[in-house]
């Protein structure tokens, strides 16, 4: 499902990463290229599995904007990654709607089966815990979003037990 090497940093603006952020700031006006931050930090994250530091400076230099600017966009949205992730990032809405509709009680239900709390990596490194905010489908709550992709709709505890014993059987046949 994620196709990210994670652990690797994407901080060597290689052949490869760059022809991918020319592609993105094609897409804009010449005097707009930071236009592209968001989809050059995407790219990042999908080679490296986050954005780090030094990601975040590679991407400002490319795009001729100031490093604190692209930080800004890395710590606003909750899609960026700026630490290692497991294999699989589940992201629980908890916000208000879906908190009234059992979302809360999913997370606490994965607290469990994956024995940590929410924001915590297994030891395995195959899960990561976060909470988020609205996904736009209040009502098919509770929602999940996995690894930034795949969203999954009314997640009872049996639904929440078969994707992690799904996600867990796919790793160890692979």
């Amino acid at each position: 499902m994620n196709t990210a090497s994670h652990g690797l940093q994407a901080t060597a603006l290689t052949p490869e990463l760059r022809a991918r952020f020319d592609k993105e700031v094609a897409k804009y006006p010449a005097d707009q290229k930071q236009s592209a931050v968001m989809s050059c930090l995407s790219i990042v994250q999908q080679v490296a599995g986050y954005v780090s530091a030094g990601d975040e400076r590679m991407v400002a230099e490319y795009l001729d904007m100031p490093l604190m600017a692209v930080h800004e966009v890395t710590t606003f949205y909750n899609m960026f990654n700026q630490t290692p992730v497991g294999k699989f990032k589940l992201n629980v809405c908890t916000n208000l709607p879906c908190q009234l509709r059992d979302g809360s009680k999913a997370l606490k239900h994965l607290e469990r089966k994956l024995g940590i709390a929410m924001g915590e990596t297994t030891s395995d490194g195959m899960f990561t815990l976060q909470q988020s905010e609205c996904l736009g489908a209040c009502a098919d709550s509770p929602v999940m979003l996995v690894n930034d992709r795949a969203m999954c709709s009314h997640m009872s505890n049996e639904k929440l037990d078969q994707l992690i014993d799904g996600l867990q059987a796919s790793e160890a046949t692979s």
